[in-house]
């Protein structure tokens, strides 16, 4: 969406054109949820969240500057949310369970799709070990595109910052995933 269908569709929604809103919202929903998913790791979770973003996102829009894009806008949002809501959840149980003495590492090379699931499964994990502020540029940037000035803008940082923490991110991604599980 270029910035002069951004400005029609807020001023639509401003003006109380609800099939301008539900027009924003299909247009984000899938970054949004992405974005959700990749930050908190459960799909319920996610879909909450992008809920509740679109339910902030439709009670600012009348606040809203113009001053960033309206996705860095809402990428803000989801980071927002998203680091709330990881204080208030209770940490899960890992399903990483033995067979019968063997690890399931093991049990996987038995299967190339399992173990196709097996290494998303190690990224999602390097992931979540990585900070959050990096979390965010790693899955905004290379899961969903948002170019390097959009993030800036969202982060309230220089584009440089954001190129210099997505290179250290990948550097602690590959060690992360170097290492024995």
């Amino acid at each position: 969406m270029d910035q002069a269908e951004e400005r029609e569709i807020i001023r639509r929604c401003r003006d109380g054109d609800e099939s301008a809103f539900a027009s924003l919202v299909d247009g984000y929903k899938d970054l949004v949820f992405a974005l959700s998913f990749r930050l908190t790791g459960s799909r319920d979770l996610a879909q909450d969240l992008a809920q509740d973003v679109f339910l902030r996102v439709h009670r600012g829009l009348p606040y809203f500057r113009g001053e960033a894009r309206l996705g860095t806008w809402i990428y803000r949002i989801v980071a927002n949310l998203a680091t709330e809501a990881r204080f208030r959840r209770r940490p899960e149980t890992s399903l990483d369970a033995k067979e019968e003495g063997r690890p399931a590492r093991e049990l996987a090379s038995h299967d190339a799709s399992f173990a196709e699931l097996e290494l998303k499964d190690r990224l999602e994990k390097a992931m979540a070990r990585l900070p959050e502020h990096y979390q965010l540029l790693v899955a905004g940037h290379y899961l969903k595109g948002v170019r390097y000035e959009d993030l800036a803008d969202a982060a309230g940082v220089p584009i440089g910052t954001v190129k210099t923490h997505l290179h250290r991110a990948k550097r602690m991604l590959r060690k992360f995933l170097d290492e024995p599980s």
